[in-house]
C-alpha cells in the first residue's frame, strides 16, 4: 500500500500534531475491535485475543501513533491479566540473549562517545575518504557498514555517524542544499543500516529472529554462520550496489577542502585503547561462539559491565539514566513477546497455513519455494515494519518447513531477504531516525529505497540464491 510523505504521516497539513496521532491511535483500535469481533465465532478465545493484541501493538508500531514503547507496555499488562498464555511467555523476550546484545550495544555505543573514540572515528573518515567525491562516498558507506561490527545497535550508529559526517560535510565545502551533503548523509544513514542487516548483531529484526528462533524451537543461529550466508551478498555487494544508486542519483564536484590535512595526529588516550580492547575481545568472541558456544548476548553484557564499573572510566556516572533509551529495549522484548504469543496460541500457524494454501508450495520446487515464501515476508513487512517480519513469521516456521520440504534453518533465514530489502523508509526505524536527525527530505529518502529494492530483487536475489545453493541451504532436511 502507497504510505504517505513521512512529512504528512507526523504532521498534517491543518491538524496540529496531537489530533492527527490521536486520530491514528483511534483508528487503530477500531481495527483491532473490529478483528476481533470478525474473528470470535471462527476461532478459539485465546486465539481471538493473540490477534487483537498482534493487530493493535503492530498497528501502533507501524502508524507511529504513540512512542514505540507503550504498545509493549499495553501487550505486557493486557497479555498477562487475560491469562491467554503464561506470564513467563509473555515476557520471554527479557530472558532472550537477542535483549541483552540490543541493551550491550547502547552501553558501547555510550562509551565510544564518552571516551572520545567517536571523534577519533571522525578524523579517521577524513583520512579515509579521500579527495574525490565517488571515493568520499565509497568511504563513508564502508565506514558506516564497518562500524556495524562494533556497535550492534543500529540506532546507536546512527546518532553517533550523522553528526560526523555533517560536520565532515561542511568541512569539505559541501553547503546545506548541495547534493554532496545529501549524498554524504545518504551513504551515511544507508550504510550502516541496510547492508548490517546481514550482521547477526547489528540491527533489531535480526536480533528478534535469532531470538525468537531460540526462544521457540531452541534453534540458535550463530553469528558465523549468519555472516557467511548473508553478508557476501546483502552485505558487501549490497553495499556496493548502493554506492553506485547515491553516486547516480546524487552526483557533485569534489571536495573543496580537505579536513583531513586540518586535523592533528595525537596519540590514543588510555580511556580510548582501554575500550578498543573492549570491542575487539568482543567483536572476538561474536565471531568465534561456534567455539566456545557462548551466545553473542552474553558477551555484550559483559563488555557493558565492564564498561560501566565505575572504575573504568569507560562511561559518564549517570550513563544509564541519561543516556540509554530504555523505549527500544521495551519495544524489541514487546515485539519478541508477541511472536511467543502467537507461536504459543497456534495464531501464528494458522496464519502462515492460510498463506500457504495459496502459495502453491511443491516438494521438488526448493527455489520457488524460497521465493514465495520471502513475497509472503515482504508483505508482512510492508504492512507493518521489518521487526514485525520475524515476529509474524517464526512462529509459523515449523509448518512452512513441513510445507516445503526445506530444512528449518533455511526456512528461517529467507525472513532475512524479506527484511533486508526496505520498500518505504517507515518500515526501518533507523532510517526515520536519520531523516530527522539529519533533515534528509522525505522524497529523496523514498526514491532511494524503491531504487535499492529494485536492484536487490532483480540482481542481489538471484545472486543471494544461487550462494545459498553453492553452500548445501536447499539440500532436503
Amino acid at each position: 500500500m502507497q504510505q504517505p510523505d513521512i512529512a504528512e504521516r507526523e504532521v498534517p497539513t491543518g491538524a496540529p500534531p496531537w489530533r492527527s496521532h490521536n486520530a491514528k491511535a483511534a483508528l487503530v483500535v477500531a481495527l483491532s475491535l473490529a478483528v476481533g469481533a470478525l474473528t470470535t465465532p471462527h476461532l478459539p478465545t485465546e486465539m481471538v485475543l493473540a490477534a487483537v493484541l498482534g493487530t493493535f501493538c503492530i498497528g501502533m508500531w507501524a502508524s507511529a501513533a504513540v512512542p514505540e514503547h507503550l504498545p509493549a507496555f499495553v501487550f505486557f499488562a493486557l497479555a498477562i491479566v487475560s491469562g491467554v498464555v503464561p506470564p513467563e511467555v509473555v515476557l520471554g523476550g527479557f530472558l532472550s540473549s537477542t535483549f541483552w546484545l540490543l541493551f550491550g550495544g547502547m552501553v558501547m555505543g555510550s562509551a565510544i562517545r564518552f571516551t572520545g573514540l567517536g571523534q577519533r572515528m571522525a578524523s579517521w573518515l577524513a583520512r579515509l575518504v579521500g579527495t574525490r567525491y565517488a571515493s568520499v562516498i565509497a568511504g563513508i558507506t564502508g565506514f558506516s557498514l564497518a562500524l556495524a561490527f562494533v556497535v550492534p545497535s543500529s540506532m546507536g550508529r546512527i546518532v553517533l555517524l550523522v553528526p560526523i559526517v555533517l560536520s565532515l560535510a561542511e568541512g569539505m565545502g559541501y553547503g546545506r542544499d548541495s547534493r554532496g551533503r545529501m549524498g554524504m548523509l545518504m551513504a551515511a544513514a544507508f550504510g550502516t543500516c541496510i547492508p548490517a542487516y546481514a550482521i547477526l548483531p547489528a540491527n533489531a529484526p535480526n536480533m528478534i529472529l535469532a531470538g525468537t528462533a531460540e526462544s521457540l524451537y531452541g534453534y540458535r543461529i550463530g553469528y558465523w554462520d549468519y555472516l557467511l550466508l548473508h553478508f557476501p551478498i546483502l552485505g558487501l555487494a549490497k553495499a556496493a550496489v548502493l554506492v553506485g544508486l547515491i553516486l547516480w542519483m546524487f552526483p557533485d564536484r569534489a571536495p573543496t577542502h580537505s579536513p583531513a590535512r586540518k586535523a592533528e595526529a595525537s596519540p590514543l588516550s588510555t580511556k580510548e585503547r582501554h575500550l578498543g580492547i573492549v570491542l575487539a575481545v568482543s567483536l572476538l568472541l561474536w565471531l568465534t561462539d561456534g567455539l566456545h558456544h557462548i551466545a553473542p548476548g552474553w558477551v555484550a553484557l559483559i563488555a557493558a559491565v565492564w564498561c560501566l564499573w565505575p572504575g573504568s572510566g569507560l562511561t559518564a556516572p549517570d550513563c544509564l539514566n541519561a543516556e540509554m533509551n530504555y523505549g527500544t529495549l521495551f519495544f524489541v522484548a514487546g515485539i519478541m513477546g508477541l511472536g511467543a504469543v502467537v507461536a504459543s496460541t497456534g495464531l501464528g500457524e494458522m496464519i502462515v497455513a492460510t498463506f500457504s494454501n495459496h502459495a502453491g508450495f511443491a516438494l521438488d520446487r526448493p527455489f520457488r519455494n524460497v521465493l514465495a515464501m520471502t513475497g509472503m515476508a515482504s508483505l508482512v513487512g510492508t504492512a507493518t515494519n521489518l521487526p514485525g517480519v520475524p515476529a509474524v513469521m517464526t512462529p509459523g516456521a515449523a509448518h512452512l518447513a513441513v510445507a516445503t520440504g526445506l530444512p528449518p534453518g533455511t526456512v528461517l533465514m529467507t525472513q532475512v531477504l524479506a527484511f533486508s530489502s526496505v520498500l518505504l523508509p517507515y518500515q526501518a526505524p533507523p532510517l526515520v531516525a536519520a531523516m530527522r536527525i539529519a533533515g534528509l527530505p522525505a522524497r529523496a529518502v523514498i526514491h532511494l529505497c524503491l531504487s535499492l529494492f529494485a536492484a536487490t530483487v532483480l540482481v542481489l536475489l538471484p545472486l543471494d540464491l544461487l550462494w545459498w545453493h553453492v553452500l548445501g541451504l536447499f539440500a532436503a532436511p
